[in-house]
């Protein structure tokens, strides 16, 4: 029955029926109290223990069966915890090296393209432009040097041989060749080959030695102008980063041009010209350059050099040097540039005895002090030391005559042998153009290969006392104060009180005499020493100095004073001959010089001296100066009508019997310096200037000879030679402000040149 109603049953038998009566409770407001406590009471009660249910009780489990599934359960989880820790130990162990690994790798590839990155832009900051201008700083030809007839003379070899010539002037089969064995696919890679560098490595694994190399042509280009030869990684990433840029901006031809005339194959040649004649003695002929004739067998044995130039050198390791050959001519068959005949007479040919010949380069003998002489003034002109002109590129066409050099030198040799016995043991001339200043030739000394005294350049570096040749200098200042070389003056006894504590100077002529009342023009002309003493003192020292030093007396050694009239002080030959060139040129001083032209390798020309001259004393004067020294009747007294001052063309002994022959106009002046230990003649021509110093290198005196016994032999000749085949010409009239007077005095009348008018 439901807990909402109450069900009595009742049987009324009576009736004999069942009535079922329902009781139904009251029913009260759901919200009252009375309410509340009926739900209350309609709570189930709780069954009492031990109540009996009449479901069967069955037992569906073993006994015990909850105590063995706690302790399986308990065990269970146990064996969980393990396991999980385990795994979880495992995976630290597994992963966590995998990870720091993984982790390591990201930052060096990290690492290693930001320092890539870095050092490509470090490379093409620092070696961009040098890049652009790969063919500007390539190294430079070794310096030549030409006379004036353009025969080479010279070439500076103390930094290498070196001369660049076109690609097209290089023997194909050297081109061959270095591209077989350094880069075989030069013309078609960006200017790096990886797969020639792995190629290059398995070649040499192979045969057990170095046989190609993994440098490209134009890395190793590269490597030579620009990041040099340090054997490191960064060297070879920096050759391989600025290889494409220089592919960009060159032809594959321009590189293999560069290339081929810079590559160092030993023995100080770099290039193949250099190379060429280094090792077989090529030289150019007028249509073929040395490189340009190399053979196959020529060209293997060169291309095998550079990748070891002191180890695979023929002349000091020949095995070495033919099995490099052997394997480039391996590498020019195998890529189809010979064949194997080719090959095999190319292999006989470097077995034979002459197959290589040793180039030398011979320096002309004849002209080593104008050589050193116009080097020092190359440096001067470029502002550079002479060692910075070895690879400068230059070519340098100088002044020199190199015939007349030669001749000059026989001419001085042939003076001294004949002189020895007085003691003579040393010469040094120089001859010049007095128009334009060019060194025609300038020998410093007769022994130019005496280890000893050789290399010492008299004529430009010696200071040695001229004698009486100074004199026309002190005589040129006083003509320019108003004084004629027909004024009197007197030759007798003179004394002179020296200033300083200075004892009194007494000169005396050669001769040991006096000559009473005499000219200038006489005096100067027979070198008299106390008439040119009473000049000095009457222009001044330091006028006559000034005007010796404005006509190129740059350098002396000694104290100007009184004795200076007779030569005391020491200077170069070389000074004094510039110096004479003023009287012979009018007046004007263009200073010497040895060099005409200097190109580079391209013939760009670079330097060509332009004569500028300046006029450092009158027309009036130059006049004067050379009417007087070129009087050969004047000076008869001391020297004779037929001396070696006067250029007849006869022998002298056909001179004195009337017959000089052809006489060439000519002023000279001689100098002898004290107790005989130098002799001077310096004189000219209307078209040249010779000075001859002779004497011995240590200053010992010579036995009585004198400048016309000792230089004037030599002048004489060298002028005659000088001369010879040209036309007879004459020294320039009188100038303006120049005339001609008569003057008595004393007894003594005299007609001569006067100056009223020093006009420039």
């Amino acid at each position: 029955m439901s807990d909402e109603r109450q069900i009595e049953v009742l049987e009324e038998e009576s009736a004999g029926e069942k009535t079922e009566v329902l009781h139904l409770p009251a029913r009260l407001p759901a919200n009252s109290r009375a309410a509340a406590a009926q739900r209350l009471e309609e709570r189930p009660e709780k069954p009492a223990v031990g109540v009996f249910y009449e479901a069967p009780h069955l037992m569906t489990h073993p006994h015990g069966w909850r105590l063995r599934r706690h302790y399986k359960r308990k065990n269970l989880h146990r064996s969980n915890l393990r396991y999980a820790l385990a795994e979880k130990i495992g995976t630290q162990w597994t992963l966590m090296p995998l990870a720091v690994i993984s982790l390591a790798v990201v930052i060096v590839l990290t690492s290693v393209l930001v320092g890539v990155a870095g050092l490509v832009s470090a490379t093409e900051e620092r070696f961009g432009q040098q890049v652009v201008t790969l063919a500007d700083i390539l190294p430079k030809d070794n310096l030549k040097m030409y006379d004036a007839s353009g025969d080479l003379i010279y070439q500076m070899t103390s930094e290498g041989l070196q001369t660049t010539v076109p690609l097209s002037q290089i023997s194909i089969h050297l081109q061959h060749a270095e591209i077989a064995i350094e880069d075989q696919n030069f013309w078609n890679n960006p200017g790096y080959d990886i797969t020639g560098i792995v190629r290059a490595a398995l070649d040499d694994l192979t045969h057990g030695r170095i046989v190609s190399g993994g440098s490209t042509i134009t890395q190793q280009l590269i490597k030579n102008a620009i990041v040099g030869n340090k054997d490191t990684i960064i060297r070879k990433l920096q050759e391989i980063i600025l290889a494409p840029q220089v592919t960009r901006y060159y032809t594959k031809q321009q590189i293999l041009s560069m290339y081929l005339n810079t590559v160092y194959y030993g023995e100080q040649a770099y290039g193949a010209e250099a190379a060429a004649f280094t090792y077989f003695g090529l030289k150019d002929t007028p249509t073929k350059k040395a490189a340009a004739q190399l053979d196959i067998a020529q060209s293997a044995m060169l291309a095998g050099i550079p990748s070891s130039p002191i180890a695979r050198d023929p002349f000091i390791n020949w095995p070495a040097a033919f099995q490099r050959a052997k394997d480039v001519l391996h590498q020019m068959r195998i890529q189809g540039y010979i064949n194997a005949q080719q090959e095999r007479a190319a292999i006989v040919e470097m077995q034979q005895p002459n197959f290589l010949h040793r180039g030398v380069v011979k320096n002309s003998p004849d002209a080593p002090h104008f050589i050193n002489y116009a080097l020092s003034e190359l440096a001067q002109v470029l502002h550079v030391k002479v060692p910075q002109l070895a690879r400068s590129g230059l070519s340098v066409h100088t002044t020199l005559d190199l015939a007349l050099q030669k001749q000059v030198f026989n001419i001085a040799k042939q003076q001294i042998q004949k002189m020895a016995a007085h003691h003579m043991s040393d010469a040094a001339v120089v001859v010049m153009d007095p128009h334009t200043g060019a060194i025609r030739t300038l020998i410093g000394n007769i022994h130019p290969n005496d280890p000893n005294t050789g290399q010492f350049d008299v004529a430009t570096q010696g200071y040695r006392q001229p004698g009486s040749a100074f004199k026309p200098f002190i005589y040129a200042t006083a003509f320019a104060q108003g004084i004629s070389p027909g004024m009197p003056v007197y030759d007798g006894p003179l004394t002179i009180q020296m200033c300083c504590g200075l004892p009194p100077y007494t000169p005396h002529n050669y001769d040991m005499s006096y000559h009473g009342l005499i000219t200038y023009r006489y005096a100067l002309q027979n070198s008299f020493n106390i008439p040119a003493v009473k000049l000095l003192m009457q222009v001044g020292v330091d006028k006559a100095l000034k005007t010796a030093e404005t006509m190129g007396i740059t350098n002396y050694v000694g104290t100007p004073n009184y004795t200076m009239v007779l030569g005391t002080l020491g200077v170069h030959l070389l000074d004094m001959t510039a110096a004479y060139a003023v009287f012979d040129n009018d007046g004007v001083r263009v200073p010497p010089h040895a060099v005409n032209t200097v190109t580079d390798s391209q013939g760009h020309l670079i330097y060509r001296f332009v004569p500028q001259g300046k006029r450092v004393i009158s027309r009036q004067v130059a006049f004067v100066v050379t009417n007087v020294l070129s009087d050969n009747n004047n000076r008869t007294y001391e020297f004779g009508k037929c001396s070696a001052l006067y250029l007849y063309s006869n022998t002298q002994q056909q001179c004195y019997a009337g017959n000089p022959g052809v006489v060439r106009p000519a002023a000279a002046k001689t100098g002898t310096s004290e107790n005989f230990m130098d002799n001077w003649t310096v004189g000219y021509t209307p078209d040249t200037v010779v000075g001859v110093w002779v004497g011995n290198d240590d200053n010992s005196p010579m036995l009585n000879v004198i400048g016309v016994d000792g230089a004037g032999p030599i002048w004489h000749d060298t002028m005659l030679l000088v001369e010879k085949g040209k036309p007879v010409k004459q020294f320039p009239a009188p100038p303006p402000g120049v005339v001609k007077k008569t003057v008595s005095y004393q007894g003594l009348t005299t007609t001569d040149w006067y100056i009223v008018h020093n006009g420039e």
